[in-house]
Formats: structure tokens, C-alpha cells, sequence
């Protein structure tokens, strides 16, 4: 650790004359974190949506209004013929189309079976999806619901209530825990506190040690009686101060414009942030030791950040990954940071619940320093 202490000091200098680090490392996050909280809403709503009514009465009216109040679909669309109806869907304004037959409403009064036709766009699987689970459900309530008011009138029913009224044979009372009301961006903001720590160390460290490399700064510190551990530790201190003020940023931005709470505990929270800090400092000075330009570092930063964002679980379920894919992503230390900071921030979960997520960080964390302390001495040497 000789001479630490001038390193600490000349790195702390260097990074108050360069306004440019201060901004990406603290400004920038602050920016990505808002316009990435907003933008990213898996939540389907409004579907636009083609009518074709050749009812007209209440009942098909009242079927289309149930549809609407949903608030997946929004008419865009009352046609009158099955030509204006398919160029509605080929032209891509509506996704979803709703067909009623003139019988419809004179079937439901002989209680006989009514049908509709519900032509879906499969060309985006997410709204197709949400479309055919959405009309699934509203066709099966309503159902239900006629059916419960015919057995209420003919007091026929295949189960009671304890006051002896008819009622449904089984009664589900679901109950959603850790985030009732769906809100997408309680999923999808505490992921991103990892992505965008991840994004801005990878680059300010690896960056910085580049930039001096190809400045000759870095080869002038080498002959200088600097300590190995010394020239390291002084190097890296600096950004990590510098993280922490972006993890602060962050979480605060996450509490007050998403309205995500901390429901766990906020020191196991910080204390596990810091070891993936120390991971992503390593990774940043692993990155140093393989690229000899800036170019070359943004490349492989790159290369590491792209696996990050689509295999870590932070947009789509791991579980669902084809079994090399899966396995690929145990090696990211972000995919463990996710599955930690959700944990803690939604389920409130302790240090013994996410102890299996910890132990891989800790692992990710060991080989990836341990790599990038061999090569950065190989390099002093």
C-alpha cells in the first residue's frame, strides 16, 4: 500500500477537473433511471379496437361497454361490414376485432348459447396475449354471472351460502401480495438500480485506467515508488465514493417519483450494494487490463452489458431460458444483485432469505477481483 495516500489524492484530483466524470457518474444515472422508469411499462392497456355489431341491441352493447371498462381495449372503430372490419386489422389500427352475430341478444333471452368472434393480431405476442386472456375472462364473468342470476331466480344452484342462498361450487378469494396493484414499475425499478450502477463503473473505471494508459500517465506512475496495492486501492477508492452517491440518487429517485418503498431492511440493503459496487469496480479494472484504447473498452463494456440487460432476469424470466442460456446467466453478478434487490425492496426479504443470491455475488465477486488483481500486477511488473 505505498503511497496510497498521493494516488487517493491525484485521482481525486484528476476527477474534479474532469466535469465530464462528475456529470456521467452522477447526473447521468439520475437521468437513466427516470426516463428508463417511465418508459419501460409492461402493462398493456388500451388495444385498439374494431366493432363489428350486427345486433345492435342492449345485450351486444352492454358486451362491447364490459369490454371497454376493462380498460385493455379502446374502440377506435365501429364498423358496418366485414370488408371495412378485416381493413381495419390488415392496416394495423385495431389489434382486436369483436364480431357479434344479429342472434346475439335473442339467443341470451331463449338461454341458449350466444357466440362471438374475436379476431386477435398476432403479430405482437405480448397484446395478443393480453387480448386472448383478457376476452377469456370477461366472457367466462360474465357467464357466471348469468348463469348465477338464473339459479337466483329458479333457486337452483349446485352449492348454497351459509344464509341459503345459491352461490358458486367453489369460491377463490386470491389475494396479491408484495405488489397489489400490478404496478410494473415495482418490478421492473429496483432491476434497474443494477443496471445503470453496472453501466456507469464499468465505464468510468475502465475508462479512466485506459485514458492514462494511452496518455503515458499510467506508464510514469510505474516507475514511481508507488506500491502495487497502493496505486490499485488509490485508484479504485475514488469511484467508490463516487458510487455510493449514485446508489443514494438512485434508491432516492426510486422511493419518491416511482413511489417503490424499501420494505426491508435499508443498512442490509446498502451493506449488499457495496459488495456489488466492489464486483463492478473489479470488472471495470478487469476490462482496463484487456483493452489497450477507450474504444476497445467501450467495446468489451459492451459485450458485457448487452448478456446483462436480456439474461440477468431483469426483462424476461430466467426460468424460461433454454438450459444453456440459463446456466450462462449464473455466471453475470447482476443476475444475483436483481434477485437480492427485489427480494429487499419487494418482499422485505432478509439476509438468511437471499443467502443463496449473496453466496453467488460473493463468488462472482472473488474470481472477478481475484482475476483483475493478477493481471493489473502482471502489468505493474
Amino acid at each position: 500500500m505505498r503511497g496510497f495516500l498521493a494516488i487517493l489524492i491525484k485521482e481525486f484530483v484528476h476527477i474534479r477537473r474532469d466535469r465530464g466524470t462528475i456529470v456521467f457518474a452522477l447526473l447521468v444515472p439520475a437521468l437513466q433511471m427516470t426516463i428508463f422508469g417511465y418508459a419501460i411499462d409492461v402493462t398493456i392497456e388500451n388495444i385498439p379496437l374494431v366493432v363489428l355489431d350486427n345486433d345492435g341491441r342492449s345485450e351486444s352493447r352492454k358486451l362491447v361497454e364490459a369490454m371497454v371498462n376493462t380498460e385493455t381495449f379502446r374502440v377506435v372503430e365501429r364498423v358496418q361490414s366485414m370488408t371495412a372490419f378485416r381493413a381495419a386489422l390488415e392496416s394495423g389500427r385495431a389489434k382486436t376485432g369483436i364480431i357479434i352475430p344479429a342472434d346475439y341478444s335473442e339467443r341470451l333471452l331463449r338461454r341458449e348459447q350466444a357466440t362471438v368472434q374475436v379476431l386477435i393480431d398476432g403479430s405482437d405476442s405480448q397484446v395478443a396475449t393480453t387480448s386472448l386472456n383478457t376476452v377469456n375472462l370477461l366472457v367466462t364473468q360474465i357467464s357466471i354471472g348469468r348463469a348465477q342470476a338464473v339459479a337466483e331466480r329458479m333457486r337452483v344452484m349446485p352449492s348454497q351460502t351459509a344464509a341459503g342462498d345459491p352461490a358458486l361450487a367453489i369460491e377463490v378469494r386470491p389475494r396479491l401480495l408484495y405488489n397489489p396493484d400490478l404496478e410494473s414499475s415495482h418490478f421492473f425499478v429496483p432491476g434497474l438500480v443494477a443496471i445503470i450502477l453496472q453501466l456507469v463503473l464499468i465505464f468510468l473505471t475502465s475508462f479512466s485506467i485506459v485514458k492514462e494508459r494511452e496518455t503515458g500517465t499510467l506508464e510514469q506512475l510505474f516507475v514511481t515508488p508507488v506500491g502495487a496495492g497502493g496505486l490499485l486501492f488509490g485508484k479504485l477508492l475514488p469511484y467508490a465514493f463516487m458510487a455510493f452517491g449514485e446508489l443514494l440518487i438512485i434508491l432516492l429517485l426510486m422511493t419518491t417519483v416511482f413511489g417503490v418503498p424499501i420494505s426491508g431492511s435499508l443498512f442490509l440493503l446498502i451493506g449488499l450494494s457495496t459488495l456489488f459496487i466492489i464486483t463492478v469496480l473489479g470488472l471495470g479494472l478487469m476490462i482496463s487490463t484487456l483493452a489497450k484504447t477507450q474504444l476497445e473498452a467501450m467495446q468489451i463494456a459492451f459485450m458485457i452489458m448487452l448478456p446483462s440487460i436480456l439474461l440477468s432476469g431483469f426483462m424476461f424470466p430466467r426460468s424460461e431460458m433454454p438450459g444453456l442460456i440459463y446456466a450462462i446467466s449464473f455466471i453475470l453478478p447482476v443476475t444475483y444483485f436483481i434477485e437480492i434487490l427485489r427480494g429487499v425492496i419487494l418482499r422485505g426479504a432478509g439476509l438468511m432469505a437471499v443467502l443463496p443470491h449473496v453466496i453467488g455475488l460473493l463468488s462472482c465477486c472473488a474470481v472477478i477481483l481475484t482475476v483483475a488483481m493478477v493481471r493489473f500486477r502482471k502489468q505493474l511488473d
